[in-house]
């Protein structure tokens, strides 16, 4: 077992006020770690990584249980890409019944801890949910533009 070590480094200085920070947290007993590079290829969306409760369920699949740690970062030096949080509402360890999707510029990373009841939408009133559930995988768009991508999961 390992130690995942993350941290944070914010480094702004505004007429002479430094306002960055650092902040760390450490992640205990990691076992397991997915990492991959990838060009996602124009106008084809991408799964980075999917997340099931049974594992055996789907090919490549990591156990929503365990994972502790999500890090995508977009490689490219010039694109955004969407990336799209496919959310299985019914948790039922099928496919995705909904998804988000957010703007992931150029070198820019996206952090989430566990997949596991961390995730919800809700397209009938613009309020905060309490009852979230399991997000099944991540994709990625890149429009026109083929993009490098890295990913990162850290489990117990």
């Amino acid at each position: 077992m390992a130690d995942l070590t993350v941290t944070l480094t914010e480094d702004v200085t505004v007429n002479g006020h430094q306002y960055g920070g650092t902040k760390s947290f450490i992640v205990s007993g990691i076992v397991d770690v997915y990492k991959r590079i990838l060009t996602v290829p124009a106008s084809v969306d991408t799964t980075l990584v999917s997340f099931k409760d049974t594992v055996g369920g789907a090919d490549g699949a990591m156990d929503i249980q365990n994972v502790k740690y999500i890090r995508v970062t977009n490689l490219d030096s010039s694109n955004a890409v969407n990336l799209s949080l496919q959310i299985d509402t019914g948790k039922d360890d099928s496919d995705a019944d909904d998804s988000a999707t957010v703007l992931l510029g150029a070198g820019k990373s996206f952090v989430l801890g566990t997949p596991h009841d961390s995730v919800a939408v809700n397209s009938a009133a613009a309020t905060v949910i309490t009852a979230l559930t399991d997000l099944e995988s991540i994709l990625v768009d890149s429009s026109s533009h083929a993009v490098r991508m890295e990913v990162l999961v850290a489990s117990v």
